[in-house]
């Protein structure tokens, strides 16, 4: 059988090419219909309208074919009373039930050996009919009514017994909304629920109750189907309870965050997710009382079964969907933790002040020891770890005196952003909260930044005084002063470049310390802690039930400085293992190097200081762009207009500049989203 039929020049001629085969086959009717209105450009923007004028010139066409288009209906209605809906249904896209890696193995073995394909399977027909990985764009794109129009002309019987038509397939949807719901209430007994609540096993589940429910609606459904009886049953309990098991998955998603989860966990929450919505969309489609909520209904599910479909061996549609499970396993504690590094009220933002002020106090003795071991004549492999050790441990003090790092910020506040967008409605149904988000956001990084550089700056030059006027000579070597300032300086150097690499690292610093917060939570690190038997017999109770929670609350934070010290300290020796010019510029180091450079001349000294703003505007930009990148894919979500958004920013600006760098009296924490 030809699937890839040559496509006609225009509707005239492809009516023709149907005519001219009385015994054609649904499949290779469809197929050349199909082929007919599949766009030239399937990834232009004008895929949509271009199908859609092709649906109407078929349309058009068919007017003066009142035979051909009979024939044609008859043929669709005949595959209909044996075609098989449910397995689409109740599986395209929906996540299996088999996990990833079994997954994964079933689509390695589909492209080696590809089943046979059944005409008479919906989920098998749409897969031969859309073979272009790009289909599901165009068929979203094409307007409803164009589809409808075609739907109605092909499908609908010479008599218009629309009520016949469906008989078959309401069997099919009612099937699949009851295994569906059966599949619902079995999640129950999965342990990752069951340890985000234990309750739900002494208590009535609502996904229990919502099958039950539907069991009951089916069975009264089929029963005034078939004319058993005369009403028909509405669905509002059904809805309710189906209501209720949606908020149950979103209590589990918070639940998340506090006991922690896994892929695992993610995955199941996510397959219920869209288990639920797809009840949702068929409980819409069966109910004819509402025949344009039905179509719109029917018509959206078409198009994302389409999208669904040719994407359904695609590995790295699998790898893609199970990164973004992975990434929002790991997003969620970030956020979580973002709130802490947003000031809302100018008590939090002196609080955050004073934080990166202590911080500022712990950079100048950590540059220092850098400069001094860079100069000490260790091996690169010595050298290398030294650094890191600086690094790494000395993030970790800064953090254990509970003192702030500016550019830690971003990694953090771009996960919570992200949160906000996703309860804003894709950030599209009210742009006003975001923004003012935004603008706390950027006062706190401005107050950290300078809690961080001016009491680092202020003391490395203390420090470079003091030792002057004790010995007589400077900190640093003359040709070591002349080297921070030639590190400092974007164009003679490559500055700027390393601080984009430092807001990488900074970027992935925030994910080490999601995925470790999570696993801490997941685990019980507090409880294992707690009744560890050799730690029990070590440690008085009260010690271990504080110190257990520590670890709970801290362990990702202290892994994500650590490690975070340690990418920095090693990517200059990494860069000279592959013969690149890799080092990092961070601002907080590079404002101290600047006070230890002993530069006494205002002029250079200023442009020099404005260079070390540059750095870190470099770092904050990149750490927060890719962190809200990965935050937003992790959601499933975007920012829907991104002018609303920035003309949203802007009125709040011109209504109150100094809100971006002082916090106004009256802000409070209501006004967030």
């Amino acid at each position: 059988m030809n699937f890839f039929p040559h496509r006609c020049s225009n509707a005239m001629a492809l009516l023709d090419r149907l005519e001219a085969q009385p015994e054609i086959s649904v499949l290779s009717l469809l197929l050349d219909i199909i082929g007919w209105l599949r766009p030239s450009d399937t990834l232009s923007d004008q895929a949509g309208a271009e199908a859609g004028r092709r649906i109407a010139e078929l349309l058009a066409a068919l007017e003066n074919r009142e035979q051909l288009k009979i024939r044609i209906s008859e043929k669709l209605r005949e595959w209909l009373d044996e075609a098989s809906l449910f397995p689409a249904l109740t599986s395209v896209g929906i996540l299996p039930r088999k996990g990833f890696h079994r997954e994964l193995a079933r689509r390695v073995y589909e492209r080696v050996s590809p089943p046979p394909k059944d005409p008479q399977d919906l989920g098998d027909i749409l897969e031969l009919l859309f073979t272009n990985r790009h289909d599901g764009q165009w068929v979203s794109a094409v307007p409803g009514q164009a589809w409808f129009s075609l739907f109605l002309t092909l499908w609908n019987p010479p008599g218009g017994d629309l009520r016949a038509l469906m008989d078959r397939a309401l069997d099919e949807l009612l099937y699949a909304l009851e295994m569906l719901s059966i599949w619902v209430a079995a999640e129950e007994l999965e342990p990752d629920l069951v340890r985000l609540d234990p309750r739900m096993m002494s208590r009535n589940s609502a996904f229990v109750g919502f099958q039950r429910e539907m069991g009951e609606f089916i069975r009264d459904y089929e029963a005034w189907k078939t004319g058993e009886r005369e009403g028909r049953r509405d669905d509002a309990q059904a809805r309710v309870l189906l209501d209720q098991c949606t908020a149950e998955v979103a209590y589990y998603r918070r639940r998340s965050v506090a006991r922690g989860t896994s892929i695992t966990t993610t995955y199941l929450l996510e397959r219920l997710e869209q288990t639920l919505n797809r009840i949702n969309a068929l409980l819409d489609i069966i109910d004819i009382s509402d025949m344009n909520r039905s179509a719109e209904s029917a018509l959206g599910l078409f198009r994302e079964l389409v999208t669904a479909t040719t994407q359904r061996n695609s590995f790295r549609a699998l790898w893609r969907q199970n990164i973004r499970l992975l990434a929002r396993t790991v997003t969620e504690n970030v956020s979580d933790h973002g709130e802490h590094y947003v000031t809302r009220d100018r008590g939090e933002y002196f609080a955050m002040l004073r934080s990166a002020a202590g911080a500022g106090l712990i950079i100048p003795f950590m540059a220092i020891l850098k400069i001094r071991a860079a100069s000490a004549g260790f091996g690169p492999g010595v050298e290398t770890l030294i650094y890191c050790l600086i690094y790494g441990l000395g993030f970790v003090f800064i953090h254990l005196l509970g003192f702030t790092i500016a550019t830690k910020q971003p990694a953090m506040t771009a996960a919570r952003f992200a949160s906000a967008v996703e309860k804003e409605g894709q950030g599209g149904a009210n742009p006003r909260p975001l923004a003012r988000l935004l603008v706390q956001v950027s006062r706190s990084q401005f107050i950290a930044i300078v809690g961080n550089v001016t009491v680092a700056l202020c003391l490395s030059i203390l420090f470079n005084e003091i030792f002057r006027q004790v010995t007589g000579k400077t900190l640093l070597t003359s040709a070591q002063s002349q080297y921070q300032q030639y590190s400092l300086t974007p164009l003679t150097s490559l500055a700027l470049f390393h601080a984009g690499i430092a807001g990488i690292w900074l970027f992935l610093s925030g994910l080490i310390a999601g995925f470790f917060d999570n696993r801490a939570a997941y685990l019980s690190v507090a409880e294992r802690f707690r009744y560890h038997p050799l730690i029990r017999r070590i440690l008085p109770s009260a010690f271990r039930e504080k110190a257990g929670l520590y670890l709970a609350e801290h362990s990702g934070s202290i892994a994500g400085n650590f490690l975070f010290g340690c990418m920095l300290g090693a990517t200059g020796y990494v860069g000279a293992l592959i013969g690149l010019p890799l080092d990092i510029r961070h601002v907080a180091f590079s404002s101290a190097n600047l006070g230890y450079s002993a530069v006494y001349e205002p002029a250079l000294f200023a442009r020099l200081f404005s260079f070390v703003l540059m750095i870190g505007l470099v770092n904050l930009t990149v750490s927060f762009s890719l962190a809200l990148l990965v935050a937003l894919r992790a959601r499933g979500v975007r920012i829907r207009s991104t002018r609303q958004l920035l003309r949203a920013l802007l009125q709040e600006i011109r209504k109150k500049p100094s809100a971006l760098f002082w916090p106004p009296a009256d802000e409070k924490i209501k006004g967030d989203p």
